[in-house]
C-alpha cells in the first residue's frame, strides 16, 4: 500500500510539474536520505537508486563485515548473516523497503517531497517573472475584489492588478482580458510570489506604443520620455534618427490609425505626441502647445522652477483642465513651471493699478497664493477676472476660501476708489 501511495505521488510530480528531470532526482534523493538519517541516525553508507519513470526507488544500507560489532549502523556480525559467502572486511548490503520506515515515514516522505516541490515551484514561478518585469502581459479576470483584480495566466498562476494601479473609472468583471505591464514580483514569507501589473505606468504606455508602431519596435524611432496623468493626458516625446522618417506621423498614423487604439486601451486618455530636444525652452513650448508662450525663464541650475510668461488669452490653454497640460509638461523637462500672464502693450498702465497677489501674504496664506498663481492668476484682478466656482474647481480650493479672498481682493479697490 505504502508502495502504491508513493507510486502515485512520483506520477503527480511526473506528469504535472514542470521540474526538470536532474532537479527532480536531485529532490527526491535529498528527501529519502533526510528521512534514512532520522530513522538511522545516518544517511553516508545508504544508496539510493531512484526511477522516476517507474514510480519506485531502492535503497540499499550498506556495513562492513565485522567479528565483533562496534557500530551497528556501519557493522554487522559475520555471525548474524545468513549468507556463507561473506568473510570479515567485505561489504554486506542490504535492501531497505519502504515498509521499513513506517507508515509516519513514508508520511514524512510524501509531505517533504510535497513541500520540497512547491519551493521549487514559487522559485520557478518568480524568476519566470522577475525576468519579465516591464514586459506587457494578458490575461484574463478570474475575480474582482473592491481594492484589486485577480487575473490569472495561462497556467494558472495568479497575478494582481491593485486598485491604485488601475486607470480611473475602469471597472473589469470575471473573464474579461486585461492588458497590463509587469510591475513588481515580491515573495512574501515563503508564500506564493505577489506578481503586481500596472496600467498607470508611463512605461505600459510605452510599451503599447512599441507593439502599435513597427518604427519604434525596430529601432528607427525611439522614445525619449512618456509622462501621464492616468486616465487624463500624457505626453510621449520621441526622436527619430532617420530624416527621411516623420516620428510624430508615425506614431499618430494614418487619419490616426495607429493611436486611437492606444486611446482605447486607456480608457480615451488623450495623448499628446511631441519631437523631443535638448532645448529646453524648445521643449517647452513643444510641450504647452497650441499655448503661445511670450518667454520663458529658465533660471539657473539649482532653480527647481521655470517661469513662462504668456498673454492672458493663452494663459487656460497652456494650464489646461486642471492644470494637468502644465504639470504634464513640467515633469518632462523636469522642473516646475509657473505661468504668469503678460499683458498687451497697450494693457500696461492699467496694470499698474493692479496689485500682485504676494503683497497680500499677510491676510492669504502662502500656499493659497501659489495655487492662485499655479492656474495663472499672479495679480488681484487676474483672480477678480474669474467665476468664483472656476476658480474653486481650477485651483482646487473650497467654496468659502474663494469667497473669503475675493472679498479681500475687492476690499483693495473698493479703498483705492
Amino acid at each position: 500500500m505504502e508502495k502504491i501511495e508513493l507510486k502515485d505521488a512520483f506520477a503527480e510530480f511526473k506528469n504535472q510539474k514542470n521540474i526538470d528531470r536532474p532537479t527532480m532526482m536531485g529532490v527526491l534523493e535529498d528527501v529519502f536520505r533526510t528521512q534514512i538519517t532520522k530513522t538511522y541516525g545516518s544517511a553516508d553508507n545508504f544508496d539510493i537508486i531512484i526511477n522516476i519513470d517507474k514510480g519506485d526507488c531502492e535503497i540499499y544500507w550498506n556495513r562492513e563485515v565485522v567479528e565483533e560489532v562496534e557500530d551497528p549502523n556501519t557493522q554487522i556480525a559475520l555471525e548474524d548473516l545468513e549468507d556463507d559467502d561473506y568473510e570479515v572486511g567485505e561489504t554486506f548490503a542490504k535492501k531497505i523497503e519502504l515498509k521499513d520506515f513506517g507508515r509516519r515515514g513514508i508520511l514524512n516522505i510524501r509531505q517533504n517531497l510535497q513541500g520540497r516541490i512547491m519551493d521549487i515551484e514559487k522559485a520557478n514561478l518568480y524568476n519566470k517573472y522577475v525576468g519579465k518585469i516591464g514586459e506587457i502581459f494578458t490575461g484574463e479576470v478570474y475575480q474582482t475584489w473592491a481594492k484589486e483584480v485577480l487575473i490569472l495566466d495561462e497556467d494558472g498562476n495568479e497575478l494582481r492588478l491593485p486598485k491604485s494601479e488601475q486607470i480611473p473609472g475602469e471597472h473589469f468583471k470575471k473573464n474579461d482580458t486585461v492588458r497590463a505591464i509587469i510591475k513588481s514580483v515580491e515573495m512574501k514569507n515563503n508564500t506564493t510570489p505577489y506578481i503586481v501589473l500596472s496600467r498607470t505606468t508611463p512605461e505600459f504606455l510605452e510599451k503599447l506604443f512599441e507593439q502599435e508602431v513597427p518604427e519604434i519596435y525596430d529601432g528607427l524611432i525611439t522614445i525619449k520620455k512618456v509622462v501621464r496623468v492616468p486616465g487624463e493626458r500624457a505626453k510621449v516625446a520621441v526622436e527619430s534618427y532617420d530624416e527621411r522618417i516623420d516620428p510624430i506621423g508615425a506614431c499618430i498614423g494614418v487619419k490616426g490609425a495607429r493611436i486611437i487604439g492606444i486611446v482605447r486601451e486607456l480608457r480615451n486618455e488623450n495623448i499628446d505626441v511631441l519631437q523631443w530636444t535638448s532645448n529646453t525652452q524648445l521643449l517647452i513650448q513643444r510641450a504647452l502647445n497650441p499655448a503661445k508662450i511670450s518667454s520663458i525663464v529658465l533660471g539657473g541650475p539649482e532653480d527647481d522652477k521655470i517661469k513662462v510668461y504668456m498673454l492672458p488669452d493663452e494663459v487656460k490653454k497652456g494650464i489646461g483642465k486642471g492644470g494637468c497640460n502644465i504639470r504634464l509638461a513640467g515633469m518632462l523637462v523636469g522642473k516646475e513651471i509657473e505661468v504668469w500672464r503678460e499683458l498687451p502693450k497697450d494693457e500696461i498702465d492699467e496694470e499698474e493699478e493692479d496689485v500682485l497677489l504676494v503683497e497680500f501674504n499677510d491676510v492669504i496664506e502662502d500656499w493659497i497664493i501659489e495655487k492662485l498663481q499655479n492656474i495663472g492668476c499672479d495679480t488681484a484682478k487676474s483672480v477678480l477676472a474669474l467665476s468664483a466656482s472656476d476658480i474653486a474647481k481650477r485651483a482646487d480650493l473650497e467654496d468659502e476660501t474663494v469667497e473669503e479672498i475675493l472679498d479681500i481682493l475687492r476690499a483693495e479697490f473698493e479703498d483705492e476708489e
